[in-house]
């Protein structure tokens, strides 16, 4: 005979589903997880049928646990199944012998390895999950208790579902601690009911319609009720308390209870005072207030965060949203802050990660004493904070501005005063007419980063008109539509001619350059989203994909590509130069593709090499032994790049096309060009201008000594496709006798 597992009530007894799914990761070979109560009777089961073997054993091991009031449980078989059944017992460990409930688990019989396990090591493996489900078991029957006794007493049942809100699904407000100190001074009859948690900067006071208590008494009370929460972590009664309010004594009842901390400290409490003439508070008043307390315990868990104390992301979002609906109907004004502590990566790597949660709490408060009344504040990230803030854009910049300074001077808080400590602050007005918080905060972040670009350590306000702003907003516009290209490969490589200058004999080079295909087939170029790619870190998925596919396209050429001596540079960017794998990434490519390494030459740009200059010159040589060149793009823009190139190993110098364009009308452009050309020929380097757009250009960069030209006065951008189709007649030009062979092109 087996007994089925009891239906499971979707409110009253709500399935205990998750905890099996912990203890089976725990035990993946655990059968079932089956939990009884006290008196033997099956409370829930994972399992369709319980064995009666399985139930027999539950009488017994009970009985067994209350003459082992130190023991967690025990072995068993059932039915040849290894069973290990667990005694859980109420806080208060060996006093209470009788366990409340039993979690037995059932193994697979046959199971040699749980067959050996002894039930010390199964223990210590679930012992975390099992003091979850007790904790949960625990919780549910104090609610089921507690609703047996508040359905035979006034309207208690009604009073803590109104305040619990049914859910802990939605993040709490404001609202709740309002509406639970306004449900216990109405149904427990106070005159005075007060929440106080200073660490929250939460201070709610409500008095009675019916029997008023002045709230002045708090003034000189509020300090003596924390001490007494502080000295007992739960409920006290004072049903004689003298008070005094000026020069007037008076007798009060007093019920005070702590506000807990997960870790079981004050943080705050929750008084209830009654004029002496009114009913003593008994010890039943005493425990629905602790649950009220609870409440707020459990709300300020879920709204705030526990290092700042600032509220965390979906509280601010609600309590934001409520604000701004309660005054939809006046013009007053309201903006966004966005705020982000600079280089936080630095503070944990050279002060540690203990430091940085310091420099985070600091901040917190330096937030928290600063606002203004009404405003919102929230910790909405590792190091990012936002602010609702009840001013004019004018207003909100000086607060702004104050912010910035008094982080600043955070550095002389920790250590030797010399770690730096800023923020960079965006902010934007919120839409007076839609109270749109969402695009508001968009907008102040964006401000926040374009802080960040210019410097960090300032205070940015969002302008429709800042084109720096305008180019981030549409770079977020972009990146998705960038991401879908790349996995539908509508990208293509196109490639630019490089010629010879003057006298120079050099081969002619092509760089691969790289356009992306719009849904519609339009072709769009790399200044409409190489942009949102470098600020997104999408760098390194597209310098693999433009080697990946030259290659591809050129290895069934490699032969005529020997024979032409064509060089096709390749560009890759700073941000592949953080990938450790990428060298050898790069140099397996060029090996495997059978295409002659002395046909590829791969820029860098200078900015990007001199910024990460051990990692690029690993590259470069590893580069130069296989046999690739290497250049230096824009080169010239960075003057503590000439001290590196006797160390570089790099081939080629491509001068900044600013100074190309100026050539012929800004003297000190020109001076830089025959510079960079006359080291360049001094160091057997090979140069080349960018965008030569002349033949203007093209004469003069000749004649000041420049060998390669690149623009379009000398050829535009084509499809690569269409530059392969044509290697027959390189090949055929660098032949000696003109004449590429046509066998040779035959494969």
């Amino acid at each position: 005979m087996t007994i089925s597992a009891p239906e499971r009530p979707a409110v009253a007894d709500p399935s205990l589903e998750p905890y099996a799914q912990l203890l089976r990761a725990l035990l993946p070979r655990m059968n079932s997880l089956s939990v009884f109560n006290a008196l033997g009777g099956l409370h829930w089961s994972s399992a369709m049928t319980v064995e009666p073997a399985l139930l027999a054993l539950i009488g017994p091991t009970i009985r067994k646990a209350e003459s082992e009031p130190a023991g967690h449980g025990e072995q068993c078989l059932a039915d040849s199944e290894p069973t290990y059944l667990f005694w859980l017992r109420r806080d208060g460990g060996a006093e209470l012998a009788t366990p409340f409930a039993v979690v037995a688990i059932s193994f697979r019989p046959g199971n040699a390895d749980a067959d050996l396990r002894a039930f010390s090591f199964v223990h210590a493996l679930v012992k975390p999950g099992i003091e979850c489900l007790r904790r949960e078991l625990l919780a549910r029957d104090k609610i089921l208790n507690l609703n047996d006794s508040l359905l035979e007493q006034d309207n208690d049942l009604e009073m803590l579902l109104s305040i619990t809100g049914g859910a802990d699904k939605n993040p709490e407000s404001a609202g709740d601690f309002k509406a639970i100190i306004n449900r216990a001074t109405e149904h427990l009859k106070v005159g005075l009911s007060a929440l106080i948690v200073p660490e929250k900067g939460i201070a709610m006071v409500q008095v009675s319609t019916e029997s008023p208590i002045d709230t002045s008494i708090l003034a000189r009370a509020h300090r003596h009720l924390l001490s007494m929460a502080q000295m007992r972590h739960k409920a006290t009664i004072v049903n004689r308390m003298v008070l005094t309010v000026g020069t007037v004594s008076s007798a009060y009842r007093v019920l005070v209870c702590p506000v807990l901390r997960a870790d079981g400290n004050t943080m705050g409490v929750l008084a209830l005072f009654r004029n002496e003439s009114a009913p003593e508070f008994t010890p039943h008043y005493a425990r629905l207030t602790e649950l009220l307390a609870s409440r707020v315990a459990t709300i300020i868990g879920h709204s705030y965060d526990a290092l700042t104390s600032l509220l965390t992301r979906p509280a601010f979002e609600q309590r934001v949203g409520s604000a701004l609906q309660e005054v939809s109907g006046t013009q007053r004004c309201w903006s966004a802050l966005s705020i982000d502590i600079n280089r936080m990566h630095v503070i944990n790597d050279n002060y540690g990660m203990h430091m940085g949660d310091r420099v985070i709490a600091q901040l917190g408060e330096l937030i928290r004493t600063r606002l203004p009344p009404g405003a919102i504040s929230a910790r909405i990230s590792g190091d990012r904070f936002a602010i609702l803030l009840p001013a004019a854009l004018d207003d909100t910049a000086k607060f702004a501005e104050a912010l910035r300074a008094g982080a600043e001077d955070l550095s002389a808080v920790f250590g030797d005063g010399k770690m730096p400590v800023s923020v960079s602050i965006g902010a934007s007005a919120v839409d007076p007419a839609s109270k749109e918080f969402v695009h508001a905060f968009a907008a102040a972040e964006t401000a926040c980063k374009a802080a960040n670009d210019r410097g960090r350590n300032r205070v940015e306000l969002y302008q429709e008109a800042d084109e720096s702003i305008v180019r981030r907003r549409a770079d977020i516009n972009l990146i998705a539509d960038l991401r879908i290209a790349i996995a539908d490969d509508r990208l293509e490589l196109n490639a630019q001619l490089i010629v010879p200058l003057g006298k120079h004999a050099g081969p002619p080079h092509f760089e691969i350059l790289l356009r992306l295909i719009g849904e519609d087939g339009e072709i769009v170029g790399p200044d409409h989203f190489m942009s949102a790619a470098h600020r997104y870190q999408l760098m390194p998925t597209l310098d693999r994909w433009v080697i990946k596919h030259a290659l591809e396209i050129l290895t069934p050429h490699a032969d005529l590509l020997r024979a032409s001596q064509i060089v096709f540079a390749i560009n890759f960017s700073g941000q592949s130069l953080q990938d450790a794998d990428f060298t050898e990434h790069i140099a397996r490519m060029i090996e495997s593709s059978g295409v002659d390494p002395s046909n590829l030459c791969f820029e860098l740009t200078e900015s990007a090499a001199i910024g990460n200059l051990n990692r690029a010159e690993v590259l470069m040589r590893r580069l130069r032994k296989l046999g690739c060149n290497i250049a230096l793009d824009d080169f010239g823009t960075g003057l503590s790049s000439l001290a590196y190139l006797r160390t570089l190993p790099i081939g080629m110098l491509k001068i900044d096309g600013s100074f190309v364009r100026d050539v012929l009308k800004d003297p000190r452009a020109e001076s830089m060009v025959q510079t960079i050309a006359q080291l360049a020929r001094a160091m057997s380097l090979t140069t080349v201008a960018e965008y030569v757009e002349t033949d203007e250009i093209r004469s003069r960069i000749t004649a000041l000594g420049v060998d390669y030209g690149q623009g379009f006065s000398i050829g535009r951008p084509v499809p690569l496709l269409d530059v392969v189709a044509e290697l027959p007649l390189y090949a055929a030009a660098a032949h000696p006798s003109g004449v590429w062979p046509a066998s040779a092109n035959a494969a």
